[in-house]
């Protein structure tokens, strides 16, 4: 299994248009073939000194292997949600998992 976990931190945090429109963004990439499972949302409530909750969006996706997320890399609508949302964001953080 492969796991790749993407946290969103939106420019302006207050606008909730840029933010309904970045989750229509990550949840299009749904519709990407290769991945097995999809996990989009919001930090959790809970507050310890260990928790990073800084950021806006997280998207969790599950591939069968490596190659399934290399699909995903390079799939047009991969290529388009970068291209057309981009500019809403003001880092996006990865961390890829084999389990």
């Amino acid at each position: 299994m492969f796991v790749h976990n993407v946290f969103f931190w939106l420019k302006d945090k207050e606008n909730e248009e840029a933010r309904k429109t970045l989750h229509e963004g990550i949840k299009s990439l749904e519709a990407i073939e290769s991945i097995k499972s999809v996990y989009i949302g919001t930090p959790a409530s809970t507050r310890r000194p260990v928790i990073d909750a800084s950021y806006d969006f997280a998207e969790i996706l599950i591939f069968d292997d490596e190659a399934g997320h290399d699909i995903y890399q390079v799939h047009p609508l991969h290529k388009k949600f970068v291209e057309d949302y981009a500019h809403l964001w003001e880092k996006v953080l990865i961390y890829d998992v084999e389990a």
